[in-house]
């Protein structure tokens, strides 16, 4: 057993700078390179690519990462953890592997985690009683079956672990949760039992706080004037140790701050009960965390009761509600704040004349500028310019179109300083919806397969 280990977290989200990981592989030591690429509406996105074309399904930017980094990744015995698999883990360890072949990188072995992805048997689960109700609502899942787009059930760190005693140098799956992708490397390296709900507390909170990325680094901080240099921030490593006591560092000579606010705000980042944060592996009383300044950009936590987790895994289904669009325009010179609303008038009047009318429900009508992002709590403002933004939603998608013929017009037939009208018509898109449920566990089979590179 190694000790400490230490895991960078490269990847906040799909979108995150490719510099991230990059950064942390060449500008200091590390065991572990994790990665997290999904969210929510990611899923439903992915399974649609999958739908058109087998062979997609994932995140193509791991792989164009691993592209640049492969090579040194192996050289460095850095092993990858990534839940990039979207829903076809099996292309993307095919598309890994493929990669290494042409880099002349034989014997790497690239494991994957199989059985988050639910949506085909949602028919048979609900013919059994399982009625997957929404969390928020209490509505069964029949009433949107027929509209699924994907559901995802959010596994934990042991299949990780598993795929990591196989001996996979790079372990991808479907919808791991972000902090399973580093709790999954310390139940491994330190032998951790399932049970130890104490210890695996303390992976999880770490894993919740490096899961985005730079956010815990200085990034997105209310004290941002003390952050140095953004353009080098760093990337967060977790200094775990056998007790579960852990550090939050980043590499010598980065931007960026962490000290115990930067913690602490991202420990508050999608909080339920701060006395039961649920995941899959544990229950976490993030009441019980003690935070201590270590040094420099260095923050020890430890003492973290953990609890043995709930019999169930939550469902994260998405299912198609209508269509939308949005068109922007700004609105310059003197009172633009009453020019804009005057735009919006003319233009759900036009639409209105001729026969597209929308309820207040289905429209939005966003003054931006006039302090619309903490609307209520600050004074309105009424500045030189102001970003007029303007949607509809429907079930009828040609309504929807309709409202975008509307806009540009108002160039010319509307008030004096509208501009900003370059990116053509706003055309009616998708409406992907959420749906979170809970899923018994035993109904739940996950399988794990490891190939190398021959």
């Amino acid at each position: 057993m190694r000790a400490p280990v230490l895991v960078g977290y490269g990847q906040g989200f799909w979108g995150d700078s490719i510099l991230g990981p990059i950064r942390l592989v060449r500008e200091g030591p590390l065991h572990y390179l994790v990665l997290d690429y999904l969210a929510e509406v990611t899923m439903s996105i992915l399974q649609k690519q999958k739908g058109r074309d087998p062979r997609t399904g994932y995140a193509t930017d791991f792989v164009a990462m691993l592209d640049r980094l492969l090579p040194e990744l192996v050289a460095k015995k850095i092993k990858v953890v990534a839940n990039a698999g979207g829903v076809n883990p099996v292309a993307c360890m095919q598309a890994v592997l493929e990669l290494a072949r042409k880099k002349g990188i034989r014997g790497l072995k690239v494991g994957i985690v199989e059985g988050d992805d639910v949506l085909a048997r949602v028919p048979e689960l609900v013919a059994a009683g399982e009625e997957l109700r929404n969390m928020d609502t209490g509505a069964p899942i029949a009433t949107v079956q027929d509209r699924l787009l994907s559901a995802n059930v959010y596994l934990g760190a042991l299949p990780i672990a598993e795929c990591l005693a196989q001996g996979a140098d790079i372990v991808i799956g479907g919808r791991l949760t972000d902090p399973a992708l580093v709790a999954g490397p310390l139940l491994h390296e330190f032998g951790w039992s399932p049970t130890d709900h104490t210890r695996l507390a303390h992976a999880t909170v770490a894993g919740h706080i490096a899961e985005c990325g730079a956010q815990c680094t200085g990034g997105n901080f209310t004290g941002w004037r003390e952050v140095r240099d953004f353009v080098r921030i760093g990337y967060p490593v977790i200094e775990a140790h056998p007790d579960g006591t852990f550090f939050v560092t980043k590499h010598a000579g980065t931007g960026g701050l962490i000290d115990t606010r930067t913690v602490t705000s991202q420990l508050l980042y999608e909080m339920g009960d701060p006395r039961r944060y649920l995941g899959p592996d544990c229950v976490a009383d993030f009441t019980s965390i003690r935070l201590e300044q270590a040094g420099p950009d260095r923050v020890r936590v430890s003492g973290i009761a953990g609890a043995a987790p709930t019999g169930t895994y939550k469902v994260s289904a998405s299912y198609a509600n209508g269509f939308k669009a949005v068109g922007e325009l700004t609105i310059s010179g003197p009172e633009a704040l009453a020019k804009a609303r005057l735009c919006a008038e003319i233009v759900f009047g036009r639409l209105a004349l001729d026969g597209a009318v929308y309820a207040e429900h289905e429209k939005l009508v966003e003054l931006v500028g006039s302090g619309v992002c903490h609307a209520g709590i600050v004074p309105e403002a009424d500045p030189p310019e102001i970003v007029l933004r303007l949607g509809v939603k429907g079930p009828d998608r040609r309504k929807v179109d309709r409202f975008g013929m509307e806009l540009v017009p108002l160039v010319t037939s509307g008030p004096p300083g509208v501009t900003g009208f370059a990116g053509g018509r706003p055309k009616a898109t998708e409406i992907v919806s959420y749906w979170p449920a809970l899923l018994g566990k035993d109904k739940v089979r996950t399988a794990v397969r490891v190939e190398a590179v021959q």
